[in-house]
Order: C-alpha cells, then sequence, then structure tokens
C-alpha cells in the first residue's frame, strides 16, 4: 500500500498529501469512504451540508475502517461551517435563527455526532460572507470551538479574494491553516493567493482539479506516457511537487489507487518548469 506523506500546516497539523473529497457522494458515501481508506487515503473531507454532502456516510465509513484495525488518529478529518445561504433550506443543520455564533457551535456538534468522533483535525468556513463583520463573528465562533480543545485547525474555502485572504490572516488571533479553493484558470489558477499561503504557512488545496482542466490533461499526454502513468497522475503529482494538496472525489477503485501512486514517481524540474508554463499561457 503506497503511503501518503503529509505536509505539516503552520499549526503543526500534518497534511495528508492527496485527500479523497465526499461531495455528491451522498447514499455511496459510506462505502465509498471505507473503499478510500481501505487503499491508503488517510485525509477524508466533508462539510455539514446535507445538500451536497452525506456527512453521516463518513462517519459510517470511518467507524467501519477503524472497526476493522484502523486507528481515528491515523485519520486527517476535515469539515466545514456552511452558512445559511449555502445550505438546503428544507434541510439545515442548525437553527438559522440564532446568532452567527450559535449556528456555528451547533453545526460543529452536529458534524461530531455524524463523524462519530469526539474531535476533528480541521473545520473550515465553506464560504466567506459578503460582510467582514460577519466574517470575523464567524471565525471568532470556529476559533472558539478550536480553544476547547475539539479541532487542531481552521480554514476556509472558496476564497478567491487575496485582501479578504489578507484581512482573515491579519485580523485572526488563529490564523487560517488551509485555503480550499477550486483550481481553474478563471481565478489565474490563484497563483497570488498560493503566495500567500506559502508564506503563511497555509496548505493550499485545490478542487475540481481534474473536471474543469480537461485541456491541460490533453496537454499533458505525452509526459504522462513518457512515465507510463496517465495525465491526470502527472498533474497530481506537479501539484503535490508545488506543495499543493489535491482532493479527488474519484467513485473508481482503480482510479482511487492511480491517485495513491502519484508519490510513486516524480517529475523532472523542466517538466515541471514546462507545466507551470502551461498554466500561465
Amino acid at each position: 500500500m503506497t503511503t501518503v506523506p503529509s505536509i505539516p500546516s503552520n499549526c503543526g497539523v500534518p497534511v495528508p498529501g492527496l485527500i479523497y473529497g465526499t461531495a455528491w457522494k451522498q447514499e455511496r458515501t459510506q462505502v465509498l469512504v471505507e473503499q478510500a481508506l481501505a487503499l491508503g487515503f488517510r485525509g477524508i473531507d466533508t462539510a455539514c451540508q446535507p445538500k451536497h454532502y452525506h456527512e453521516p456516510g463518513v462517519g459510517a465509513g470511518l467507524a467501519t475502517w477503524i472497526s476493522n484495525g484502523g486507528k481515528r488518529e491515523e485519520i486527517y478529518l476535515q469539515t466545514k461551517f456552511t452558512p445559511v445561504d449555502g445550505q438546503d433550506p428544507l434541510r439545515l443543520p442548525y437553527d438559522p435563527a440564532t446568532s452567527l455564533s450559535e449556528q456555528v457551535s451547533e453545526s460543529f456538534e452536529v458534524s461530531l455526532r455524524n463523524l462519530q468522533t469526539d474531535y476533528l483535525d480541521s473545520l473550515v468556513l465553506h464560504s466567506p460572507p459578503e460582510s467582514r463583520s460577519e466574517l470575523m463573528e464567524i471565525w471568532s465562533a470556529m476559533e472558539t470551538v478550536a480553544a476547547s480543545g475539539a479541532v487542531r485547525q481552521l480554514g476556509i474555502s472558496n476564497c478567491y479574494d487575496l485582501a479578504e485572504l489578507e484581512y482573515l490572516y491579519d485580523h485572526a488571533a488563529v490564523k487560517p491553516a488551509v485555503v480550499q479553493n477550486r483550481f481553474y484558470t478563471a481565478t489565474g489558477y490563484d497563483r497570488e493567493i498560493r503566495a500567500f499561503c506559502r508564506d503563511g504557512g497555509m496548505i493550499y488545496q485545490s478542487f475540481w482539479t481534474l473536471t474543469a482542466n480537461g485541456w491541460l490533461l490533453r496537454q499533458l499526454q505525452d509526459m504522462a506516457a513518457a512515465y507510463d502513468r496517465s495525465p491526470a497522475q502527472v498533474l497530481f503529482r506537479y501539484l503535490s511537487q508545488c506543495g499543493i494538496v489535491p482532493l479527488t472525489g474519484t467513485t473508481s477503485a482503480i482510479h482511487m489507487r492511480q491517485d495513491l501512486a502519484i508519490f510513486e514517481f516524480e517529475l523532472t524540474e523542466s517538466e515541471v518548469a514546462e507545466i507551470d508554463g502551461l498554466l500561465k499561457a
């Protein structure tokens, strides 16, 4: 079984170099999480957002893996607080009439129950609200959760405004340790945000990495053939060598094995530079 290396965040939390994403899996979530863990994934990403995630299925899959000899402490388990505007109004995991702070607290408690654990490795704000006052109210509530010892680090997702990320970093008592964004051309592949993450010791996690980059995968066919790998493996390997942690949400056991195998080969400096050039074209 391939061992997935980890990258330490600015909080000292080791983040696996490849994470299994559970969005859109619904009733298949438990089986797929069990499969991912059995094949070697040690990082799982979910959210307390019934609209797109089945968090209880993640917990059930993890519990089965543990019952078969796995250890909770070997797993990096990451969930998200999703504000009301990102939720299904008919399946809210908290009372929307309460304060933002109370919504964060209730959502986190629901996550702990769903995931059948007494702590989480990372709590991520699913998307920043429009106002900075609301952003800091939510973040302060997340800091309270962190202060209790129930979560090891905090992060933010879908944050594409560098100024907003800088504001959060400058004003937060607990600095963000994770930034999880779409990795695609519309944002210029977050070059400035990724540079800011590197400077601050934040782990940049990419999602939508394959789906949004079909054009790039086609450009990588020759390089992939030279390594007897797939273009997806070459792209994931490139990201890994750049310090980026990609999420993969594949439902195929074959593709799971291929994704995990990216740590079995290494691109040359010139090949990394070539892909850099493609992303800047």
